[in-house]
């Protein structure tokens, strides 16, 4: 998600005092000094309780917490939520040195739904498997199982994600350019545009230095596994990416969730995917009513997508557990879920909210849910950080050197193997 300053986000409410009356309401043999104490006792304990969460969002996502979502929690429950933004690849370091100081300073995260497995292996989050009752029964069944592991509940559902594929229709109308639903198509799109226009145009996101969702999504678009990674369908893959790569625009090794959004808006490029929420940013507020979007493209074995989106934990030593499951239910509420639905442009778990929508956000949100029904997790397995780093450099010697796509993809197999070997052992 996009990097920014960490930001306290305080509102905090006055505190609730107590009238003249209290004493006199007192029983019998109570002196004045101790019911000076019970009103100070009393005093004491109506000051507003700090929630303290974490949350990694964009700055415009942060501005629809701070002034449509919290200030109502804290309001109706007497508290100050606290909420800093920690990116998910920190969490874990973070929670580690807390218990390590025996102080516990976070009672509620919004986690990567990829990145919770090391979180409960570590038993740094709470098992929340009493509490699922609490999920709403509007909750669509398979992203509402993705908080579990072996049959027990330590993630509650709050936030699903899949990219969507955001493309000009004016230059799609110019060069006589349909809008790419297989990877022929998208292959066709790109060289078309690029023969036509004299440059790249149609933009991925591969950095080849983070995560490796769209790597990921053409693998399993072919068959492959990406935990095998030098199987039939990682060379079907590869090999396919490795043709497509010099039609792609130089934008492609440098886009993320933030810049593809300048890149479309600006006319940079004229095809890219992206998180639902840039229609938003594209449409909405940047006026490109010309960007429209479709659910992306299926390979030659199926249409996959990759499911990302946000789950709630609670930390082991949460200071304030019981108001943190309070905050997780109005997060999970209709109401709330539509107002992120609508205002940040997020899909919900919900299957009650989707008739919320604006009329023009409507095209977007059928493409997301289309992505979403097709949407798989990353594999959830403690040494994925070493598989991605190994797509990452097998990527970066097939598609920017030329190197050869089987021998390459073997040499990084065996790297994958000896990581799980090591695990295992």
């Amino acid at each position: 998600m996009m990097k920014m300053k960490n930001k306290w986000l305080c509102c905090s409410l006055a505190a609730l005092t107590l009238t003249a009356s209290l004493a006199g309401c007192s029983g019998s043999g109570t002196s004045t000094s101790t019911a000076g104490t019970q009103s100070a006792e009393s005093a004491a304990s109506a000051e507003p309780t700090t929630l303290r969460v974490t949350m990694a969002l964009s700055e415009e996502e942060w501005a629809v917490m701070r002034q449509d979502v919290i200030p109502q929690f804290e309001a109706e429950n007497n508290c100050t939520v606290e909420a800093v933004q920690v990116e998910a690849s920190d969490v874990v370091k973070k929670l580690e040195a807390m218990n390590s100081a025996g102080k516990m300073e976070i009672d509620l995260l919004a986690q990567d739904v990829n990145q919770t497995y090391e979180l409960i292996e570590k038993g740094l989050v709470e098992d929340l498997t009493e509490y699922e009752d609490l999920i709403p029964e509007e909750a669509l069944g398979s992203l509402s199982e993705a908080g579990k592991v072996n049959g027990k509940t330590y993630f509650m559902p709050y936030r699903p994600n899949a990219e969507i594929n955001f493309y000009n229709t004016k230059y799609f109308e110019q060069y006589g350019v349909e809008a790419p639903t297989t990877w022929d198509e998208l292959y066709d799109a790109a060289k078309t545009i690029k023969e036509a226009d004299g440059l790249g145009r149609v933009c991925l996101k591969i950095g080849m230095n983070g995560d490796a969702i769209e790597i990921v999504e053409f693998i399993r678009g072919a068959g492959g596994d990406p935990l095998v990674l030098n199987d039939e369908g990682c060379v079907e893959a590869f090999t396919f990416l490795q043709k497509l790569w010099p039609e792609l625009s130089e934008n492609t090794l440098t886009a993320s969730f933030s810049t593809m959004n300048g890149f479309l808006a600006k006319e940079e490029v004229y095809y890219g995917p992206n998180w639902p929420f840039a229609m938003n940013v594209i449409v909405k507020d940047g006026g490109k009513t010309e960007v429209v979007a479709n659910s992306g493209v299926a390979g030659p074995k199926q249409y996959v997508k990759t499911l990302g989106g946000e789950v709630l934990g609670i930390p082991v030593g949460s200071p304030n557990k019981e108001l943190a499951i309070k905050f997780i239910q109005y997060l999970e509420s209709k109401d709330v879920q539509a107002t992120l639905m609508r205002e940040n442009g997020w899909a919900s778990f919900r299957n009650d909210v989707y008739e919320e929508v604006e009329d023009w956000q409507k095209p977007y949100f059928e493409a997301l849910t289309e992505a979403l029904a097709a949407a798989q997790p990353l594999p959830n397995v403690p040494y994925w950080g070493k598989v991605q780093q190994a797509i990452n450099d097998a990527s970066k010697e097939i598609l920017l050197d030329g190197a050869d796509v089987k021998t390459t993809l073997d040499k990084y197999a065996a790297q994958i193997q000896t990581e799980i070997a090591n695990y295992n052992a």
